[in-house]
């Protein structure tokens, strides 16, 4: 039986490297530790952890699927790897392209490894829907919903996209089965609202249509 509540009240993930980090929420901000082999405790380190506002031009997806992905995500996938920007030039008091640095591609194909990158340096995740998964790939209840609480406590974004008619935060959703799956889309404001911006500007143009 469908049922919302909060989905989480904590959640964690653990990265094994050179280092062991513990990335952990209480619903207060995002803190993380290392692990002290010599101690056999973890360390807290730093202060609350933040996805920076304006970090790292990173985006992270699986482009083999890219034929597969809705028009949105395309367009949005190919403007990364293009980026130009309209801005105001005070000198010349008109508006004009500016050509900046694309984004970089980077995709390890372990969500919590690229999500982890992204919390630290900025970005964008993304796993949509296709045309072969039409709900997206990774589970809402233990990858959806961990990862998304994660993000926004950083201070990001974490949305399915269009998704079963309307754009819906992945917090919101309320999964009927355990291994129900949705799309993920998430990261800093910056590289996930242009995103949202591309499916808004769609629904507009559909509900115009319906009105004809």
């Amino acid at each position: 039986t469908p049922h919302h509540t909060t989905p989480h009240h904590t959640t964690s993930y653990c990265m094994y490297g050179s280092a062991t980090e513990l990335v952990v929420t209480f619903r207060r901000g995002v803190e993380r530790f290392i692990l002290d082999p010599s101690l056999g405790e973890f360390i807290h380190i730093g202060s609350t952890m933040k996805i920076p506002k304006k970090g790292k031009k990173i985006y992270s997806c699986n482009e083999g699927n890219f034929t597969k992905w809705d028009k949105e995500i395309q367009e949005a996938v190919k403007n990364f790897k293009q980026d130009t920007d309209t801005s105001n030039n005070n000198n010349e008091k008109k508006k004009k392209k500016k050509k900046k640095k694309p984004y970089s591609l980077r995709y390890v194909g372990s969500m919590v490894s690229d999500v982890h990158r992204t919390m630290l340096y900025g970005g964008i995740f993304m796993y949509p829907a296709d045309k072969k998964s039409k709900n997206g790939k990774l589970r809402i209840l233990y990858e959806g919903f961990p990862m998304a609480l994660l993000v926004e406590e950083a201070g990001g974004l974490a949305t399915t996209g269009y998704f079963r008619g309307r754009i819906q935060r992945i917090l919101d959703l309320t999964p009927v089965g355990i291994h129900e799956r949705c799309p993920v889309i998430l990261g800093c404001h910056r590289d996930v609202e242009p995103v949202l911006k591309r499916y808004e500007n769609r629904i507009v143009s559909a509900e115009r249509k319906s009105k004809l």
